[in-house]
């Protein structure tokens, strides 16, 4: 079950209107704006609604009609790498896909998602920080699959003490000022993971 569409299908399926074609172009204009002024800024904060309707060359009416705030546009950029991770863990290669033992898919698992930390780190931070993160159907998804790694006897405080280490915030903080690589927080990840699936 993938728990969130593509903003593609969302727009083109489901019963819904099919979008004009100057929407969608505009919807494109807007999202590549967006990314390339995230990634400058480090996130989403320092970018207000107007930096990305004038860097889009839209109106803010044209803008604020699709995306309330820049929450949103930042949801929307990270949901098709989401959806492509979601899709990976279901029906994907092992050891991230089915098929390998559960401490394997478990580090798997870990290493995807610091892969997808380290190249979208700045929409994670504007779509999936504090109680926000909690509130996203690929949080749930990201959860249960922890959870059916680990032994069926395991407290479910665990299974979140193992989905903290994936907090945006917590990884900004190892990257930024520990000043650790992404090779040497997967391998505290995998060490982690080791120890609950034996």
């Amino acid at each position: 079950m993938v728990v969130r569409m593509s903003i593609e299908v969302a727009l083109s399926g489901g019963g819904r209107p099919r979008e004009r074609a100057d929407a969608a172009r505009n919807r494109t204009k807007v999202l590549t704006a967006a990314e390339r002024l995230f990634a400058e800024a480090g996130g989403t904060t320092a970018v207000t609604m107007e930096d990305i309707a004038r860097a889009a060359g839209v109106g803010r009416a044209t803008l604020y009609r699709r995306y309330p705030d820049t929450t949103s546009i930042a949801q929307a950029l990270l949901d098709a790498h989401e959806t492509e991770l979601q899709d990976k863990i279901l029906r994907g290669a092992p050891p991230l896909g089915p098929g390998a033992p559960p401490r394997e898919r478990l580090g798997a698992f870990y290493a995807a998602m610091v892969d997808l930390l380290e190249r979208h780190l700045h929409l994670v931070l504007g779509a999936e920080t504090g109680r926000a993160r909690f509130r996203t159907g690929v949080y749930a998804f990201w959860r249960r699959h922890v959870q059916l790694l680990l032994p069926p006897d395991t407290p479910q405080a665990v299974v979140d003490a193992l989905m903290a280490p994936l907090a945006p915030e917590l990884y900004e903080y190892q990257r930024r000022v520990r000043g650790l690589t992404p090779g040497q927080i997967v391998a505290g990840l995998t060490w982690l993971s080791a120890r609950c699936c034996d």
